[in-house]
């Protein structure tokens, strides 16, 4: 697929991975959506977007509120129209150890990816499905394939980005719409600044993987629109070590584990915060 012209929707455009890839995608010459709750943000990037002579238009919106998210689809639909691309990188969660997370931040960092990206696809997938051309890209966390210590429900979220990726493709078989599942390591971002004592529960073995921009990351989403591909994986080392996991998973599970955190003796509950 070509960008240039096309309209893309990128959720999570606040800062962060989304930001980055609204600006690649209007250096490409598409036609950038900005989603996120912030809107007093989203209008700095789409500002920035624009004095660069591209184009961006903002709608604020929760992406857990369903309702929201329908009535805003239906005024960017008679704004410009359906959407040729949408990137559902909207995310937020700590890495919490059980008994540390809360019933209701694990319901949020559920809402967060997950249910936003299922609310927003449902909301743009029919006007899709009747032009018979599409393309959904899901961003989710090595967390989704391989799992560590301390970041139970922030896994279980990722867990859901992929699997809702692999039914989606199966339901879209022969309508035109497309559907990658985007990965990638771990990136310079505020995240961790957000979440203090999260850096400390990265697995030891993560080490091995160059930690990505959020730029780099950027380039990696907009080549995947372009190229549709199923998957994505980067940087290049976790993807072979991914793709070792399918085939012989105890090695890897192995490792991960043991350069793991450990328990703590006590846990404790802290209000939640989001990337």
């Amino acid at each position: 697929m070509t960008i240039a012209g096309r309209l893309v929707l990128v959720t999570g455009a606040s800062s962060g991975i989304g930001a980055a890839t609204a600006r690649a995608v209007a250096r490409r010459g598409g036609r950038v959506l900005l989603l996120a709750r912030r809107q007093s943000v989203l209008e700095e990037v789409a500002n920035a977007i624009r004095s660069s002579g591209g184009e961006a238009r903002v709608y604020g919106v929760d992406l857990a509120d369903a309702s929201a998210v329908a009535d805003t689809v239906r005024s960017l639909e008679r704004d410009v129209g359906v959407p040729d691309v949408l990137v559902n990188n909207a995310g937020a969660g700590r890495w919490l150890w059980m008994e540390e997370t809360s019933p209701e931040e694990a319901v949020q960092m559920m809402a967060s990816p997950y249910f936003g990206a299922f609310n927003i696809t449902r909301a743009i997938l029919p006007a899709m499905l009747r032009r018979r051309s599409g393309h959904i890209v899901n961003i989710t966390s090595p967390a989704g394939f391989v799992v560590w210590p301390g970041a139970v429900a922030y896994s279980v979220a990722r867990w859901a980005m992929r699997g809702f990726s692999e039914a989606l493709r199966a339901e879209l078989r022969g309508t035109g719409v497309r559907v990658t599942l985007f990965t990638s390591g771990l990136v310079s971002s505020p995240y961790f600044a957000h979440n203090p004592g999260g850096e400390d529960r990265v697995p030891g073995i993560a080490r091995l993987f160059r930690t990505l921009t959020p730029d780099e990351v950027a380039a990696a989403i907009v080549r995947a629109v372009e190229r549709q591909p199923r998957e994505v994986i980067i940087p290049p080392l976790l993807k072979l070590t991914i793709r070792v996991h399918r085939v012989i998973p105890g090695p890897v599970e192995w490792a991960v584990l043991k350069t793991s955190a450990a328990r703590t003796a006590t846990a404790s509950r802290q209000p939640g915060s989001s990337t």
